[in-house]
């Protein structure tokens, strides 16, 4: 599995006749959160790609690039997309990522990412709102997912 199929996994999501848009900045967190949990559940990457702690959140600069294209505006259901091209297991993981997450936008994202270790961390002393690159750890993410998981337990 690759980010684009990730990407169009939660883009097959969309439902423009019953308000189901996604714009790029709720894709990046979408996609964010599918490696953060598989990360911390599976102890390996979903996915090959690093992310970096943007000022609006975590970002995949690969992803931003091939959706850049659509702005602020939604992005439409992907025409190439394949459910078959995906395990069960991919599946279900996936539809528990969007169940969590894909009721809300772009900006709620955002300020949740902005609360989260990971993001803050990899910001470091970086003023909100500034230009930033660096790259959030996928060790920092397994950490601090898996803890959010033993303290419900």
């Amino acid at each position: 599995m690759n980010i684009y199929d990730v990407a169009k996994f939660f883009l097959s999501k969309v439902n423009e006749e019953e308000d189901v848009l996604i714009t790029h900045l709720k894709l990046q967190k979408l996609v964010y959160y599918a490696q953060a949990w598989h990360l911390a559940l599976e102890g390996r990457p979903l996915f090959r790609g690093e992310f970096q702690a943007w000022a609006h959140g975590p970002v995949n600069p690969e992803l931003f690039q091939h959706y850049r294209v659509y702005g602020y505006q939604p992005i439409p259901y992907p025409e190439d997309f394949d459910p078959n091209a995906y395990t069960d297991e991919e599946r279900e993981f996936l539809d528990q990522i969007w169940e969590a997450y894909g009721r809300y936008d772009g900006k709620y994202l955002e300020r949740l990412t902005h609360k989260e270790k990971p993001w803050k961390k990899a910001r470091g002393n970086v003023p909100d709102g500034e230009y930033c690159t660096n790259v959030i750890s996928e060790e920092t993410m397994m950490e601090y997912y898996r803890s959010l998981i033993e303290e419900d337990e």
